[in-house]
């Protein structure tokens, strides 16, 4: 997998990477430099079918005016509406959306709720299936979804992608 970002805070990589955001630490974070746009880009290493986001900002520096973007097509998935808060968030995709097959998605912050538009993340997670091997990245998959499930169960074969 590889990961860009629009900005780090003063160019500390080392402090403020990208790295931080699927290290799995509650100590450590992406912060973005002041300014919007914002975004992150996730390039995976085989396509996916991803049915759920989940992100946990720092309160005051959450993603405002925030959508999904399929980066290979450059078209639109679905808009998030993230709370301000530091609690961890999921975002399910439209039904639709989660039977196709994407290799690069991007979250775009157009603003932020801090006042200088930085945008801190402690946490990213992808949930969802690997895209069924030489499944067309362009169109909706064939693969079946999981059953629903209760909040207690999660179905066998859905994976955390990241």
């Amino acid at each position: 997998m590889r990961e860009l970002v629009s900005s780090v805070l003063n160019r500390d990589i080392v402090s403020y990477g990208k790295k931080h955001l699927f290290d799995g630490s509650i100590e450590t974070c992406w912060n973005s430099e002041q300014g919007t746009p914002q975004h992150v880009l996730v390039e995976f290493e085989a396509p996916v079918c991803i049915h759920e986001i989940h992100i946990q900002f720092q309160g005051g520096f959450a993603g405002k005016d925030t959508r999904l973007v399929d980066s290979t097509r450059n078209a639109d998935i679905c808009p998030l509406h993230p709370a301000d808060n530091n609690r961890l968030q999921t975002f399910e995709l439209p039904e639709s959306e989660r039977l196709v097959s994407r290799k690069r998605i991007k979250i775009q912050f157009a603003s932020s709720t801090d006042f200088y538009g930085r945008i801190i993340v402690y946490a990213l997670d992808f949930v969802g299936l690997l895209a069924e091997p030489n499944a067309d990245p362009t169109s909706a998959s064939s693969a079946s979804l999981p059953a629903e499930s209760d909040d207690a169960a999660v179905a066998s074969d859905t994976i955390v992608i990241i």
